[in-house]
């Protein structure tokens, strides 16, 4: 048998060189095969550890269902550890325990957790900002507010701004009735600090305690009630068992929440798994509309623990009022606090005019 093959161009290669060059070239193909193979997984499993604001009855609803889902989702990539209220730090260290490293990330307040940056009065519950839930996406989303908070925590060493969404109103539950301004006057309530400064104004006496704390203050009369919340977490947490009357009048639409994590271990989280961790914020701030949103109504009807009480709209109208003069003395404070009570003017201003929906007239 012949050694030379001939090709269909006439010319003879050697079988054993065509053999070798053929051994050659499979060999590169698959060389370069493993070469392009993608990373799939990595070695070491991310861990954090995230604190939020809320004990664990309400943060069944506030953040569980996210933090569940994202680490199904990560599929061992990233473990987020989810600790309640006061945990592993008292409530108002959570924010220098983010930014020292002690806790990876947190889902709270700028206000309560005592964010150093001017526009901090403007989380939880700045006193009428919001009227309805929406309000607080719309104004971050939609009206510059975003731009802001990047701008303030841009400022801060180690600690990143992530997101602001939308929780429950601002309403009082209460061991004494309140039909009247005058009844606001010595009521020793549980509060956010921004809104107990406002509401001080009627003779409230805000009282800051650990979260786990607030049910047994109100049965022992340390308390008289909370201005905490809607009447959503008044039914879950269990504050609607201890009180007694539910003001129906809000002195906010809505709760502004955020999410902070420590820049360095920010830094550290491949990109997909930080696009992964912002999607499920913005599930959790989903999630929140429609839970409160069900809750504000059901329990107001079918709840059968708490009396409604109302202060007449002419009256009230004093506490509306008075919280534009909050507004521009907060105004006075910084230039970046005068654009924010600008853009909550004009916003109101738009949706005033825009009609129902957006406001009654």
């Amino acid at each position: 048998m012949s050694d030379q093959t001939e090709t269909r161009k006439g010319v003879k290669v050697s079988k054993r060189e065509f053999i070798k060059k053929a051994g050659l070239t499979t060999a590169s193909a698959a060389a370069a095969t493993v070469v392009a193979a993608p990373y799939v997984k990595a070695q070491k499993t991310i861990r954090w550890r995230l604190q939020t604001y809320a004990g664990s009855a309400l943060g069944e609803h506030v953040i569980k269902p996210q933090i569940d889902a994202f680490n199904k989702a990560a599929n061992g990539e990233m473990v987020i550890d989810l600790y309640y209220a006061d945990q592993l730090v008292p409530h108002s260290e959570l924010f220098r325990a983010v930014q020292n490293g002690t806790i990876d990330a947190a889902q709270s307040d700028d206000d309560s957790i005592q964010a150093p940056v001017d526009v901090a009065v403007f989380g939880a519950y700045f006193p009428f900002a919001s009227t309805f839930s929406l309000d607080v996406p719309a104004l971050w989303n939609w009206y510059g507010l975003k731009e802001i908070w990047e701008e303030a925590y841009a400022e801060v060493e180690n600690v990143t701004w992530l997101s602001t969404g939308s929780w429950d109103p601002c309403n009082f539950a209460t061991t004494k009735p309140i039909r009247s301004l005058e009844d606001f006057k010595g009521l020793r309530l549980y509060m956010f600090p921004t809104i107990g400064r406002f509401m001080r104004r009627f003779g409230v006496i805000p009282i800051s305690l650990p979260y786990e704390d607030v049910e047994v203050a109100i049965q022992t009369g340390e308390l008289d009630g909370v201005a905490w919340s809607g009447i959503t977490e008044d039914y879950t947490v269990g504050w609607a068992d201890v009180t007694d009357y539910y003001l129906t009048n809000p002195v906010s639409g809505a709760w502004a929440g955020s999410y902070f994590v420590n820049s360095e271990r920010w830094a550290e989280v491949p990109e997909h798994l930080q696009t992964l961790f912002r999607m499920s914020i913005d599930q959790s701030h989903y999630y929140r509309l429609h839970w409160y949103w069900w809750g504000e109504a059901q329990y107001r009807t079918k709840g059968g623990k708490l009396e409604l009480t109302s202060i007449p709209s002419s009256e009230w109208k004093k506490v509306q009022d008075e919280a534009l003069k909050f507004w521009d003395e907060i105004a006075a404070t910084s230039d970046r606090t005068a654009r924010v009570v600008k853009i909550l003017k004009d916003y109101i201003a738009t949706m005033e005019a825009a009609g129902p929906p957006y406001r009654c007239a």
